[in-house]
């Protein structure tokens, strides 16, 4: 039983890890990445879908993408939904694609996004401590249903703090790279 909570917490921890990095990867860095363009979504034949399953996306420069969808008629569509997405990017095309440069950033610009990167690390923070905090309250409950030592909690809620701290540390690094990323002229 301690070692299927040991587990899950571990997964739902590793979950959050991952969903920070997804969300981490979003934050521009004055840099073309393509999955800036990730939650981008195009109305194809009246269906909402990924810009990512309409086209190609590729970056032939670090200030450039070129989003080259499989239907030219489709290129309307994807300038419309990269300018309403509120990213800060003003694509324009070539009548074969659609091309995104990407902006320098300004210093203020750097440190909102900074401030951004903090807020959500923070959130991933918060939320390995709730799983932590689950895990502790399904061993206390699990203590007083079943015959399990005291000594046996103690050691599951000492390896739960120490999964949790390695967690939180990986997040700070995480935000370091981010920090570091931004920063870069």
């Amino acid at each position: 039983m301690i070692e299927n909570i040991l587990e899950d917490s571990e997964h739902r921890m590793d979950q959050t890890l991952v969903h920070t990095r997804m969300e981490l990867g979003k934050v521009r860095t004055g840099r073309a990445n393509p999955e800036l363009l990730d939650g981008i979504q195009v109305s194809y034949y009246g269906t909402r879908t990924p810009l990512n399953q309409v086209a190609n996306i590729s970056v032939p420069n670090p200030q450039t993408m070129s989003i080259l969808p499989y239907e030219k008629a489709l290129i309307p569509d994807i300038e419309k939904a990269i300018l309403e997405s509120n990213i800060g990017l003003t694509p324009s095309n070539n009548g074969n694609a659609v091309i995104v440069p990407i902006p320098q950033l300004s210093e203020e610009r750097r440190k909102e996004l900074i401030r951004y990167v903090h807020d959500l690390v923070e959130e991933g923070r918060v939320s390995v401590r709730n799983v932590r905090k689950d895990a502790n309250h399904q061993l206390k409950v699990l203590q007083t249903g079943e015959n399990i030592s005291e000594d046996e909690i103690r050691r599951a809620e000492n390896d739960i703090q120490i999964m949790t701290d390695r967690h939180i540390d990986e997040l700070k690094t995480v935000q370091v790279q981010k920090e570091k990323e931004i920063m870069k002229v």
